[in-house]
């Protein structure tokens, strides 16, 4: 099952040009059971991620549009009558997907927000009263834009806590932005990318990395980090016991697409920033990425293989 992992690098890869690390870092939340939240500027490849991600693995792609006027009932599906067979017939919402890409989510009320993410903790819709699930595997990448605040109805903490991790693609350098142009011109888009791995198989692969080993000195270094974000004089809010959980899960997928069944404390150290920094409140006026390579420079482990 490992090789499906560099096959699917692989596969994404012909279509996101020079994003290594962010589609590692996708990954990372598909496997572990989350869900990524992209925060970006228009234009760098984000749905362009989602919609390579749903094709490689031979799942349904749907994508909403954020909007203000947009209803829960966009998202989740609804129940219309139908005279000829004289019943209510349910008609799927785009929740129904394997690869959900809710694109500027924070321009949705909180009311549909919310609906979104009960889909994505509980991975099913309630609709009159009749529980619904969703596929499997069902993963949302939400993006947002960074830049642009008016209009927009900012995701609360306990929302943000629902996400993975959070990333930025960023701009693609000179030499990449040069090396789309090229694919552009010979057709290698999207729409060329066949399958690569099956949904069952991507099931496996969450199973396999479940089973990653994370030894106790290393739990203990996740919770000694989520702890000292609690009792921070720059950090108003810290991370929650569901961080920590989502930490470690993470942890684990990140060491299984590195290729081991046990993993480090580098593993920690590179995936923290991920989990850590949309979960804090920072206060004062800090950063919250500069707090969290504080933390991790302060609170220490041992410097050695936790297998």
């Amino acid at each position: 099952m490992r090789d499906a992992i560099d096959i699917l690098m692989e596969n994404l890869s012909q279509s996101i040009v020079g994003k290594t690390e962010s589609i590692r870092m996708v990954l990372v939340a598909l496997l572990s059971g989350g869900h990524a939240l992209l925060e970006d500027v228009p234009g760098v490849g984000k749905t362009l991620l989602a919609k390579s991600l749903a094709r490689s693995i031979n799942g349904r792609f749907q994508r909403v549009q954020c909007t203000p006027d947009l209803l829960p009932s966009d998202i989740t599906g609804t129940t219309i009558w139908n005279p000829n067979s004289r019943e209510f017939e349910f008609i799927p919402g785009p929740a129904f997907a394997n690869v959900l890409l809710a694109d500027e989510i924070n321009r949705a009320t909180p009311r549909t927000q919310s609906a979104l993410l009960e889909v994505m903790e509980e991975k099913q819709v309630t609709i009159d009263g009749e529980a619904r699930p969703v596929p499997q595997p069902f993963f949302v990448i939400a993006t947002q834009n960074p830049i642009e605040y008016q209009g927009t109805f900012p995701l609360p903490e306990a929302q943000m806590d629902r996400f993975a991790v959070c990333l930025s693609l960023g701009y693609p350098s000179a030499t990449e932005e040069l090396k789309m142009l090229q694919r552009q011109h010979s057709q290698e888009t999207v729409k060329s990318l066949e399958a690569c791995i099956s949904l069952e198989q991507v099931g496996e692969l969450r199973r396999l990395v479940s089973l990653v080993k994370v030894a106790p000195t290393l739990q203990q270094y996740i919770v000694d980090l989520v702890r000292a974000t609690r009792d921070h004089e720059d950090i108003s809010l810290g991370v929650s016991p569901r961080g920590c959980v989502v930490l470690q899960k993470a942890v684990q997928a990140y060491a299984f697409l590195e290729g081991r069944d046990y993993a480090i404390p580098d593993d920690v150290k590179f995936i923290t920033p991920y989990v850590f920094c949309h979960r804090l409140i920072p206060s004062h006026g800090r950063q919250a990425k500069a707090i969290v390579e504080r933390l991790l420079q302060s609170v220490a482990i041992e410097d050695r293989i936790c297998a």
